[in-house]
């Protein structure tokens, strides 16, 4: 029986390279690329990749999903005070979901795309398990901590056990052609996301004081939309030493902003974790590295079970820029166990 596969194919060298890697290993190969009505898409670089290495490429426009659950999401973050990562919102509600049920509709027994991780069978009950990719400069697992067992049973990640410089070499042996790296966010083709909440249908906060710990006023801001948690550029603060923006409080509209060392929590509280594989169970502690952005190098961690899918989280050191809406995911070496968002700080240990 033939294995056969369907490809998230972007226009991008990664998907490329993944779809030839899965041909060269035997398998049926169909490409899906996804429009989702911003600009920023490349169909036409995935069409070209099709052709070149010869498969099927099937189109499915989802602008009104996309706008609902990823565009009014990424806005609605902003707007409530909170760091939105709409990439791990897409990957769980867009990208692997309508590979995964397109694929059911061809019949195709598997789903891949480019991203640099791995999937392994424990050949256990905790099922199939989500690892770093081999390539910790490239590894994208922290983006897909929502993803489950559903999804992961029939998940191929062919550049997962590669490094970004030997997908590249695999392209020019394709006789693909190199392409600047996706940007950030790919609905803002400029990565200026303050001119696009300005150009989005919402109503912006307006501007406001800027205060310190003890609600001095020391500037002013543009609409709490316009500043993040650890910014320290462009708050046009008069002082000897940089002022840093700890919260963002949008029910008085204000900023709170403070010192290089006002910026250390202990710990974090997160909500609406998930798992990869079962749910824990019961009280214990669990020992775990805590990612609390991408690129963050990550930290020895205590995970506390609370109700209702919360954790609280305390970090062997203190870490700075701890910010509400992004994820925190935690690690045991490559082994990615789950992840939360989220909701605070803390100060105190």
């Amino acid at each position: 029986m033939t294995k056969s596969v369907f490809v998230g194919i972007s226009g991008g060298v990664d998907s490329a390279v993944a779809a030839a890697i899965l041909r060269e290993r035997g398998y049926h190969v169909e490409g899906l690329y996804i429009q989702n009505g911003f600009p920023g898409g490349n169909e036409a670089g995935a069409a070209a990749v099709a052709d070149r290495l010869g498969f099927p490429l099937h189109r499915l426009d989802i602008t009104s999903s996309f706008r609902e659950n990823v565009v009014d999401y990424f806005a609605g973050e902003y707007l409530a005070g909170r760091t939105p990562n709409p990439c791990i919102v897409c990957n769980k509600k867009i990208k692997f979901r309508y590979l995964l049920e397109e694929a059911r509709k061809r019949g195709l027994g598997h789903i891949a795309t480019g991203h640099y991780a791995r999937v392994e069978d424990s050949g256990g009950e905790d099922g199939f398990r989500l690892l770093k990719g081999v390539d910790k400069g490239k590894d994208q697992s922290y983006f897909l901590f929502q993803l489950g067992q559903e999804e992961l049973g029939h998940l191929i990640f062919p550049n997962g056990d590669r490094t970004k410089t030997e997908i590249r070499k695999m392209a020019c042996g394709l006789g693909l052609p190199p392409r600047k790296e996706s940007q950030e966010i790919c609905f803002i083709p400029d990565d200026n996301y303050r001119n696009f909440l300005e150009n989005y249908p919402v109503t912006l906060p307006r501007p406001g004081n800027i205060v310190d710990g003890k609600r001095n006023i020391v500037g002013r801001h543009h609409g709490t939309h316009s500043v993040t948690i650890g910014q320290r550029k462009g708050l046009n603060i008069a002082s000897e030493r940089p002022y840093y923006v700890l919260e963002i409080d949008t029910k008085r509209n204000e900023v709170i902003v403070g010192r290089e060392e006002d910026q250390l929590a202990r710990g974090l509280i997160a909500t609406n974790c998930s798992w990869i594989s079962r749910d824990p169970v019961g009280p214990d502690v669990l020992h775990a590295k805590t990612h609390i952005r991408y690129r963050h190098r990550g930290v020895n961690s205590e995970v506390t079970f609370l109700p209702d899918k919360r954790v609280s989280v305390r970090f062997e050191t203190p870490q700075r820029a701890v910010a509400p809406g992004q994820a925190a995911v935690f690690f045991q070496g490559d082994h990615l166990l789950g992840g939360g968002w989220i909701e605070r700080r803390l100060r105190d240990a």
